[in-house]
């Protein structure tokens, strides 16, 4: 198994911390294309917002593609926005990991859509040789598709975005997986050095209170079924959807306040209680069961959280980490989700406040204040990871 003596030899990314621009670019709940990155204004202040990561040691980023707007008609596609990306990172210095579909696909397509992934593996396709005929040498990391056990219960079973169904989740997640599988195959026939981040939540799961045999069954069923799609991807589930262990690759985890819940979404389980509710599990044990279950070295791909409790929360998910580390697991990055504050999918006026950078909405495009409470509290908990990590160098190799 992997430990963190492994951690030099297998760690593609420039950072441990890292900043994640909101990118979704998907139909909301009343069939309304969102585009969060101009509308966050990330791309009009893209060399800002890159040199202003440079007093917390921030050097790895995700951004994403935008399907939607990069394949306007089938099988042609517009890198040119990406292209402008591209370059200025370079120019920075920062590396830029891309989600390939984050939430939005193209307005002719849905997961359910015959043509879904082949045409998802030949935009993947078309990505690698756009971004090698420009730089040949540098490691690529990519997210085929971003969070599918989520998008497929809110495009599934929620309605919330396309395909707006209802109890057709496992069919959605079925056609992302596909989807996934046949780009991850596309990408690495083209160049085989590609790296494959996944970025799934991770989620807790549990019964009532005083709960009955089935509830407690069914709490068990829901939340083993979180790892569905990783274990698609790897071929443990539906084999016949061309899944192989060589696609586990960097396991990306999303985690948020609200990611433990009483089964049927009746309540979320508090984490800052001065006397946790029994059923709460601590973060550091929910990473490593799902760093046990694959072997695989893994990233905290998503956290933030809204409001007035930002500092609170990036105080305990230092202190999580560190942990995780001292324990020998090999936890390469966090990824601060969103680095910049974002609007709701739904109600574009409603902003989260759950960024470091909050919105300044008197201009145009929104401005950037920095969350000093929260800025310290980042500091802190890197200072937390450090030495962790510092510690752990130090351990004798057997």
């Amino acid at each position: 198994m992997l430990d963190a003596t492994d951690f030099p030899s297998m760690n593609p990314f420039r950072s441990f911390w890292w900043a994640g621009y909101e990118c979704t670019d998907q139909l909301n709940c009343f069939g309304n294309r969102v585009d969060f990155l101009p509308l966050t204004g990330h791309l009009q202040l893209l060399k800002e917002d890159y040199k202003h990561l440079a007093p917390f040691d921030i050097q790895t980023v995700r951004e994403g593609i935008r399907w939607s707007q990069v394949e306007k008609t089938a099988y042609q596609y517009d890198w040119s926005v990406v292209e402008r990306m591209l370059a200025e990172g370079h120019r920075q210095g920062i590396q830029q990991i891309w989600d390939l579909c984050h939430f939005g696909y193209p307005d002719d397509l849905t997961p359910l859509h015959p043509m879904f992934a082949r045409r998802f593996a030949a935009m993947c396709r078309a990505f690698v040789r756009f971004y090698r005929d420009r730089y040949p040498d540098d490691e690529l990391i990519v997210t085929p598709i971003n969070e599918v056990s989520f998008m497929s219960w809110l495009g599934g079973d929620a309605c919330g975005t396309s395909p707006y169904c209802t109890r057709q989740g496992w069919e959605v997640k079925v056609g992302l997986m596909r989807a996934y599988i046949e780009g991850v195959a596309a990408m690495r026939e083209i160049d085989p050095t590609i790296r494959i981040l996944t970025t799934e939540p991770l989620v807790q799961i549990v019964p009532p209170l005083n709960a009955t045999r089935q509830a407690i069954m069914d709490a068990a069923i829901a939340d083993e079924n979180q790892f569905q799609s990783v274990d698609m991807l790897a071929g443990y589930l539906m084999p016949e959807l061309g899944g192989s262990p060589d696609y586990l690759d960097l396991l990306g985890f999303n985690y948020y306040y609200n990611n433990q819940w009483v089964i049927g979404f009746n309540n979320f389980l508090p984490w800052a209680d001065p006397v946790p509710d029994p059923r709460w599990v601590p973060f550091r044990q929910l990473l490593t069961k799902a760093y046990r279950r694959y072997n695989r070295p893994i990233v905290l791909t998503e956290t933030s959280h809204p409001g007035i409790d930002r500092p609170h929360w990036i105080d305990m998910i230092g202190r999580e980490c560190a942990a995780v580390i001292r324990a020998g697991v090999p936890l390469l990055g966090v990824c601060l989700y969103p680095i910049v504050d974002r609007p709701d999918w739904d109600h574009l006026d409603r902003w989260h406040h759950s960024g470091l950078w909050d919105a300044d909405l008197t201009t145009d495009p929104p401005g950037r204040v920095l969350v000093r409470d929260y800025a310290d509290a980042l500091l802190r908990a890197q200072n937390k990871v450090q030495m962790a990590q510092i510690e752990v160098s130090q351990l004798p190799v057997l």
